[in-house]
């Protein structure tokens, strides 16, 4: 079975969808499959479709969905497969499992490319992590679940991997920039300040990346947007780092064309 969730949810077996149309057992599959290889409790699945409001007969409609799901996915297996559809989705003691290889969920594939793109920057191989998190980076499709309704649970679960692919764009970022590819970078680095106009990691390094291209204007420029944005919105004025950063590059400080490790 092949599983998507970092985008649009998608899960097919044998080349045929097993998504279901129902909002609440697509919820379903989407937290079993973020934790394929891992019992999910059925309290865990409750609070994810019912939050505090749960019925009288939320057990009886739990088992109800997992159903459907099986369906589905005994419909696309083959003939000749040899395991059935209550062996892809396990009842477990208290839960229920996704008996899948975490290589066929997208986002272990990205999680897997993002280890080995931070074992590749603590190797301080920048060309090698530049490459790994550029891949992990690729695996995404949009935002993720963004078609699926989301609870409790997988509003956690869809924060903790934009978080990370946040961490790992500025990782990639970072290592681009010590690789002297500060002219590809602005454009990028321009489009994601003003996405995330209050993220100072960002607007330090199209800082970085504008100076060394020759467009200390432009450097200056992000500080002041970045500085009135925070100050707009929540009183405060960037960071002291940033702050030194900026007054670096009104004086030219020669140390500037070293210094990316430090962000």
């Amino acid at each position: 079975m092949e599983i998507k969730v970092l985008g649009p949810l998608s899960a097919q077996e044998n080349g045929i969808s097993v998504v279901p149309t129902a909002a609440k057992p697509r919820q379903i599959l989407a937290v079993l499959a973020l934790q394929a290889g891992h019992v999910v409790t059925v309290s865990t699945l409750m609070e994810e479709i019912w939050g505090e409001a749960v019925p009288r007969s939320a057990a009886t409609t739990l088992q109800t969905y997992i159903l459907q799901l099986r369906r589905r996915i005994a419909a696309a297996l083959p003939r000749d497969a040899a395991r059935g559809a209550k062996d892809v989705l396990v009842t477990r003691h208290g839960g229920y499992l996704l008996d899948i290889p975490p290589g066929e969920v997208d986002a272990h594939e990205y999680e897997r490319f993002a280890a080995a793109g931070r074992a590749a920057l603590d190797a301080h191989d920048d060309r090698a992590a530049s490459d790994l998190l550029g891949r992990a980076l690729a695996v995404w499709r949009g935002p993720a679940l963004v078609d699926v309704r989301i609870g409790r649970v997988l509003e956690l679960e869809v924060l903790r991997v934009d978080q990370s692919r946040l961490a790992v764009l500025e990782r990639r970022v970072g290592a681009d920039l010590r690789l002297a590819r500060h002219c590809e970078l602005v454009p990028e680095l321009t489009v994601l300040t003003a996405r995330h106009p209050m993220h100072e990691n960002f607007c330090a390094l199209l800082m970085l990346a504008a100076y060394r291209s020759g467009n200390a204007w432009r450097a200056l420029q992000a500080f002041q947007q970045l500085r009135a944005t925070l100050v707009e919105e929540l009183g405060l004025e960037p960071s002291a780092r940033l702050q030194r950063l900026h007054q670096s590059i009104l004086v030219g400080d020669p140390a500037l064309e070293l210094e990316v490790a430090a962000l």
